[in-house]
């Protein structure tokens, strides 16, 4: 049966501050990127949403225009029909066909007169739409050009610091194999609770590197012994002291 090898306490301070200090280049390189993937990201949906609503707006200006354009049809239709009656006004054999025809003819003319009024409101909406699609398409064209422009900055820092992400990347991912299980998921805990990323932080004058709340001079002298585990009462933070900080580089 294989036997597992014990690490020491100072070995397994070495390895989780190994760990550390890659994760905390990688973070560097994510802050020298700023809110530009977010923002990007942000313009990228702002623009999909802006011309989801230009192709609506067209449409409905598309629907507008058909619906004046049958206006119009139905008034040349109502034209055609008062000349047709018109005419058989002039073959009428007694006045009740006269008062029909006529009534007939006053139907059309009122039908044309609604239609009219239908186009010209029609019209109006048009216009008023037409300025929503001018607008949209302003928008559309400075948030392409914002968005440009940020892409632009985003692909010169990801051109400037890809290879350097990949190789802490890699390392970061070794370095995570070789702490102890338990010592790993503790680390990854203490990480995620604090904006900076630091889970593992040396003894700055007298104080916690992370918290800087005062270490007192007993517990100093504990972690530099490095024969357990110490943690800032504080922040919870991992404690280890600067001359360990020093030997353990990447």
């Amino acid at each position: 049966m294989a036997t597992v090898k014990e690490y020491s306490v100072e070995e397994k301070l070495a390895s989780v501050l190994r760990l550390q200090k890659m994760d905390s280049r990688l973070d560097e390189i994510q802050v020298l990127k700023g809110e530009l993937p977010m923002e990007v990201k942000d313009l990228e949906d702002e623009i999909e949403g802006l011309n989801t609503r230009l192709a609506h707006v067209e449409d409905e200006i598309r629907g507008i225009q058909d619906f004046i354009a049958n206006k119009k049809t139905a008034i040349k239709d109502s034209e055609a029909l008062m000349k047709k009656y018109e005419k058989q006004q002039d073959n009428v054999k007694n006045n009740r066909e006269f008062e029909a025809i006529t009534k007939e003819i006053e139907m059309q003319s009122l039908e044309i007169k609604l239609a009219e009024k239908h186009i010209k409101d029609a019209n109006e909406e048009v216009k008023d739409k037409s300025r929503v699609l001018e607008g949209a398409k302003k928008q559309i064209a400075d948030k392409e050009s914002n968005l440009k422009h940020k892409k632009g900055e985003l692909e010169k820092i990801i051109g400037e610091t890809e290879k350097e992400e990949k190789a802490f990347r890699k390392q970061s991912d070794e370095a995570r194999t070789k702490v102890e299980a338990r010592l790993l998921g503790a680390y990854e805990k203490i990480r995620t609770n604090y904006r900076n990323g630091l889970a593992v932080v040396t003894i700055s004058r007298d104080s916690c590197g992370g918290c800087f709340n005062a270490i007192p001079p007993q517990r100093q002298a504990e972690i530099r012994q490095r024969k357990k585990i110490i943690v800032c009462e504080h922040c919870g933070r991992i404690l280890v002291d600067n001359d360990l900080d020093a030997t353990v580089t990447i």
